[in-house]
């Protein structure tokens, strides 16, 4: 099944939404949803570490009505001298009737801290008529380590899973047994969302055993094509919130989903190569401005590579969805004007980016980046480094689970990538989720820094 069939044949998990579901993407502008039962827990998820970084981390979790949420994190497991942290940010906390989006910042690099969730209820009838209806607290209590120079530098990288809970599970299975430091969700996490519902359903109550796959290990998100499309989608933020204010300059405002963070001595480059489509393809109706983004991103990545801890980082490793190369000259390079379509290139749709891969990689391959890990083909496959492209390309496969061959042995299957370092050289290891076992194995030597 190729990747168009694949999208084309998938039931969204909006077939079992309904109409106010969809509604409620832009849950601001909805009554709040009522507890008729007396029953309902206030806190509907276990919480999700989002956006790993030095000094600071995010922590996200569903409610089931309106809420003001809050996090208490400390030093020591039996949090004592623990400090509380609302969610939102000044004046008016984000009160809302669907995720809490809490920012711990001030944090101590490669530091670890214990944490608990916890919410006030919020029975609201207008501003004269509105009380506490209880403070729930998640009685667990969970942990985290930062990142930093003296980080553990372990990543695992998933991508391109769709919904699709059977692979989905088994990959956070996979990374649960190699428990790394942090974890790259390597685009195309969602479909086409319409509703802050299915979101939550993906990212925060997904229909999977492990219910607290990422409270202990957190994870950073590099967007794919499909993060963008649908109602719910434009705003992602509302539940995956984005990179903390304090680590964007003005200039970088809107860059919410780029990263560069340290990790031991990895450098972590994360970078958004938006829709697989040209901005004047007609279907497009002129609603997405991924050229310009894609031009504000270069001189983001200009400035992040010359911060002090990623330029004195001996490994540079760079993330991104749609791959920056392509063996096939016939593959659709995702610039041909004026809608994706010329006699000499297949499909109609972006298979790789030339324009990414234009604005980027000369900067990068100037800094030393000895691997780009990228997604989207749903089919994984390993571009060596040539003379006239210095760095390799990883392409993760996809979601689909065939039945192998009778050698085992099956063309396309899901991945974890796993990097690490080993003998002072990084390490990635390719683990294929269907057959489970390792696919492939490359070693990395230091970059001149």
């Amino acid at each position: 099944m190729n990747r168009r069939d694949f999208l084309k044949s998938t039931a969204l998990i909006a077939a079992t939404s309904t109409a106010t579901a969809m509604d409620k993407s832009i849950h601001l502008q909805i009554p709040e949803k009522q507890d008729t039962t007396g029953n309902t827990k206030l806190i509907d998820s276990a919480p999700m570490l989002q956006n790993y970084a030095e000094t600071s981390m995010g922590i996200a979790f569903s409610v089931s009505r309106l809420a003001n949420g809050f996090v208490d994190y400390s030093l020591s497991p039996d949090m004592s001298n623990s400090k509380r942290v609302m969610c939102g940010g000044y004046r008016i906390n984000d009160v809302n009737d669907e995720v809490m989006r809490i920012r711990l910042t001030g944090l101590k690099p490669a530091t670890k801290y214990y944490y608990q969730i916890g919410a006030h209820g919020i029975r609201y009838n207008g501003y004269r008529d509105k009380e506490l209806t209880g403070t729930e607290t998640d009685p667990k209590v969970y942990s985290f380590t930062t990142a930093g120079k003296k980080a553990k530098a372990h990543f695992c990288v998933i991508n391109d899973t769709h919904m699709k809970w059977t692979p989905f599970e088994l990959c956070l299975d996979k990374v649960a047994e190699i428990n790394p430091s942090c974890v790259i969700w390597n685009g195309d996490a969602n479909n086409n969302v319409d509703s802050v519902e299915e979101q939550k359903t993906i990212f925060l109550t997904p229909k999977i055993k492990r219910k607290d796959y990422a409270s202990d290990i957190p994870y950073m998100f590099a967007p794919g094509n499909h993060d963008g499309r649908g109602k719910a989608n434009w705003h992602m933020e509302r539940v995956w919130m984005f990179r903390q204010p304090e680590e964007r300059l003005s200039r970088d405002w809107d860059l919410g989903r780029n990263f560069a963070v340290r990790m031991g001595d990895i450098a972590l480059i994360g970078l958004d190569t938006a829709e697989d489509k040209v901005d004047t393809n007609p279907r497009l109706m002129g609603m997405y401005n991924s050229h310009a983004y894609r031009e504000a991103q270069k001189v983001w990545l200009e400035s992040a590579l010359k911060q002090s801890e990623i330029a004195s980082a001996p490994f540079l490793v760079t993330f991104c969805h749609i791959p920056l190369y392509d063996p096939n000259p016939k593959m659709n390079p995702g610039d041909i004007m004026p809608a994706d379509v010329d006699d000499t290139h297949s499909p109609d749709f972006a298979v790789w980016q030339r324009t990414c891969a234009q604005l980027w990689t000369p900067i990068l391959e100037k800094a030393g980046c000895q691997i780009i890990i990228t997604a989207h083909q749903h089919k994984f496959r390993y571009d060596e480094p040539t003379k006239d492209r210095k760095w390799a390309q990883i392409v993760g496969g996809g979601p689909h689970m065939p039945a192998a061959t009778s050698n085992g042995k099956a063309e396309v299957f899901p991945t974890v990538i796993e990097g690490k370092i080993e003998n002072k050289k990084l390490k990635i290891i390719v683990h294929n989720i269907l057959t489970q076992s390792v696919e492939a194995e490359y070693t990395y030597n230091p970059r001149k820094v």
